[in-house]
């Protein structure tokens, strides 16, 4: 149905989504480093508002009362998720966004079909063969994303679990899937009247089916390959987007889609290389110990283990003329990024060259350490990622790594029959001394002991990380004035 608009020629409308097309790319491209990031975001979200504003203004796609009804519900619930979760609650919340995604594509795809059979259209191939792709991977996405989150939050058990029923499990749902997809492009007549009835078992079969294999997709994979998950899931809701414009004959759409499926299956490809591990290995495999791992684990720890203090470590960094700081997921569960980047600061005062050595996948999400970071105000010059920061930790005096375990695994390097063998670490072991903040010496997400902590240049320190740098920053401020 036409809108307030529609008297004007339709390029109009294409060239307003053409616009809202190049402020998505510019924004993904300002995306790309975090000093632009916030740039990006906005520009993003300029594009977004316009095409959704040309869209609404042109067609009638509800009426007004229920059109503004739902942007003020849903605005309302945005910002205050956006103001009341914790940044270290990032992962799952775009976790969920990734899900919501996917299952508006399913939702408007099923839609576009009513919409078509009750103003007495027929149903082309094209339309029921791109519904059926959007059901699909919408539903994957929804379910998928739910329990990524779950993961993530810690009400679904994270450990990896890899056995053939579980396969085959997969494979008889995507077979349900895809077969009653089929059967929608097929014989999207067949069936009893009103011709609602022709479509409707097939379109929801598709879509229940989906779900279930999205539930099973994500469940037997563990947490340490969450970050890989969560990418994958965003290109797969950008592809539900993309298939769902087909079916509304939506450039905007196709095209905003487009960019976030392709993308997220470059970050995708990108967390996978950092981690050394192929995709069908972290969806159909599994990151685990050998059954060796506790024994081996007393071999390394038993006897090697140097115990340090507050005082102990403020003694180094008074004499050191460089410093790194590693951050990992424990510091982001402590909330002590604002204790280190006091710490940094105070040892900037002091004349000490201090940066920090960020690994690709520390944390649970792509670039989780930078956003808590910039989070804390810490300056993006002091962010060097692991191919920067790599070759100077042999002429580093002090290493600091605050809550990060697989990361800095020097296994990684020496051991082939390890589960993170050939994953690039961050060498930490080649400073001169390296103290380690973590509450114990229980092994990261791999489960693997890890034989840093026992190398003669490594000191513990136990205890909370916030509590840790904290009594860092108090200690070398008396000792400094």
């Amino acid at each position: 149905m036409a809108g307030v608009l529609a008297g004007l020629p339709e390029s109009v409308l294409q060239l307003a989504y053409l616009v809202a097309g190049v402020l998505f790319i510019q924004g993904l491209r300002d995306m790309t480093h975090p000093r632009t990031a916030t740039r990006g975001n906005a520009i993003s979200s300029g594009g977004m508002f316009l095409a959704v504003a040309i869209t609404v203004l042109w067609f009638e796609v509800l009426s007004p009362v229920v059109l503004a009804a739902g942007l003020l519900v849903g605005g309302a619930v945005g910002a205050y998720l956006a103001i009341t979760v914790e940044t270290t609650e990032m992962p799952q919340l775009v976790g969920l966004f990734n899900g919501f995604g996917g299952g508006a594509s399913a939702v408007v795809a099923g839609a576009e079909l009513v919409d078509v059979l009750a103003a007495g259209g027929s149903l082309s191939v094209g339309l029921t063969s791109t519904a059926a792709i959007a059901g699909i991977i919408g539903s994957v996405t929804f379910w998928g994303s739910l329990v990524a989150a779950g993961k993530l939050h810690g009400l679904v058990g994270d450990s990896p679990v890899g056995d053939t029923a579980g396969h085959a499990i997969k494979v008889v749902f995507l077979a349900a899937a895809v077969v009653a997809g089929l059967f929608l492009v097929v014989r999207p007549d067949l069936g009893t009247q009103p011709p609602l009835a022709s479509w409707v078992p097939s379109y929801w079969v598709v879509v229940a089916a989906a779900s279930v294999l999205g539930v099973f997709l994500v469940v037997p994979i563990g947490g340490a390959d969450m970050p890989v998950v969560i990418a994958l899931l965003n290109s797969y809701s950008g592809l539900a987007a993309a298939t769902t414009g087909f079916v509304l004959n939506n450039t905007v759409l196709i095209i905003a889609g487009t960019l976030v499926g392709a993308s997220g299956l470059i970050l995708t490809v990108i967390m996978c290389e950092s981690m050394n591990r192929s995709l069908t290995n972290v969806l159909f495999g599994g990151l685990d110990g050998d059954d060796g791992d506790s024994e081996d684990m007393e071999d390394i720890y038993e006897g090697q283990i140097t115990e340090t203090s507050p005082e102990e470590v403020v003694m180094l960094l008074e004499t050191a003329s460089r410093v790194v700081v590693v951050p990992g997921y424990g510091m982001a569960v402590a909330q002590a990024q604002h204790a280190v980047a006091e710490l940094v600061e105070l040892l900037d005062e002091n004349g000490v060259d201090v940066e920090f050595g960020i690994h690709p996948v520390a944390g649970r999400m792509p670039g989780h350490m930078n956003a808590l970071l910039a989070e804390a105000d810490v300056p993006y010059e002091k962010m060097r990622e692991l191919e920067e920061v790599n070759p100077s930790f042999s002429r580093t005096d002090v290493v600091i790594v605050t809550g990060a375990n697989d990361v800095v695994n020097p296994k990684a390097n020496t051991d082939d029959s390890s589960p993170i063998a050939g994953m690039p670490v961050l060498n930490v072991s080649e400073a001169q001394s390296v103290i380690v903040n973590k509450r114990s010496l229980s092994p990261g997400f791999s489960g693997i002991p890890n034989p840093l902590f026992a190398k003669d240049n490594t000191s513990m320190l136990f205890g909370d990380a916030k509590a840790s740098m904290q009594a860092l920053v108090n200690e070398y401020k008396e000792s400094t004035n």
